[in-house]
């Protein structure tokens, strides 16, 4: 079965590279060390990867790099956010995924390991079909379980959210991403966060209408953006204002120095 390698220096990032066959899908994972998300997608991907065998030459291959430490390959693949997939074959980029949904990224990789196969680029069958055990075949059951019972897929639902609101200490969910903000209040709330140097984890609500209209009803609040601190929600624009307004360190605890530590959580 396929590892997951860690790279922690360019020089080791370009050795892997120059190593590989034209024909290998590369599957690069950006991931932060305090980032809750990214400690959920490195189970992902160490699962899927162990369906996928090893082959010669290699079908497939496995790297994850801090996102931090190697700023200059993360500035090379437009990383903003973590944890960020990145799917490579001959030094072009086929795919990108942002965000931890274990759906996208499974099927993202599946979709162009089977290009792949298809095309006779590859020797080795990636077990994603379903050859290796069936755990691809399982998923998809389980899926489609859910969609034909809506009380089970409100209960997936919730405890998705449930997830997403305690991704990260201080956590956004805004229109667009704060490198683009869809709206001003969105835009005025990142302002705020950024004034405050918080290291802060963010979901973009316009990309997932299951989680804009689901997060309304978990959390008792109508409308967006949503700031959650610790897993309890704070409230929208206003209501922080508010609070800083009455305490001027209301971030402090999450605050951190200005060293460039501008990669944030996207969950």
């Amino acid at each position: 079965m396929s590892t997951i390698k860690q790279i922690t220096s360019p020089e080791a990032w370009e050795q892997h590279v120059s190593s590989l066959p034209p024909s290998t899908l590369l599957i690069l994972s950006f991931h932060a060390p305090w980032a809750a998300p990214c400690a959920q997608m490195a189970t992902v991907l160490s699962t899927l990867a162990s369906e996928y065998p090893v082959t010669e030459p290699p079908s497939t291959s496995w790297v994850s790099i801090d996102a931090e430490e190697l700023a200059d390959i993360s500035e090379n693949y437009n990383v903003t956010a973590v944890p960020f997939l990145v799917l490579i074959r001959n030094g072009q980029v086929l795919e990108t995924v942002s965000g931890s949904s274990a759906v996208k990224v499974r099927n993202a990789i599946e979709t162009h390991a089977k290009q792949a196969a298809n095309s006779g680029a590859s020797s080795g069958q990636p077990a994603a079909n379903g050859t290796n055990g069936g755990a691809g075949a399982v998923d998809q059951e389980d899926i489609e379980v859910s969609e034909k019972d809506p009380e089970k897929q409100k209960e997936e639902l919730y405890k998705r959210l449930g997830d997403l609101v305690k991704a990260a200490p201080v956590m956004l969910f805004m229109k667009g991403t704060p490198s683009e903000p869809k709206c001003g209040f969105s835009r005025q709330l990142v302002a705020i966060l950024r004034e405050n140097a918080v290291k802060y984890g963010f979901f973009n609500i316009l990309a997932d209408d299951e989680v804009r209209q689901g997060l309304k009803e978990f959390a008792d609040w109508p409308t967006y953006p949503q700031l959650w601190v610790d897993g309890e929600l704070v409230g929208g624009l206003d209501i922080v204002k508010e609070e800083l307004v009455s305490d001027a360190d209301f971030f402090k605890p999450y605050s951190v120095k200005a060293n460039g530590d501008d990669i944030r959580a996207s969950a």
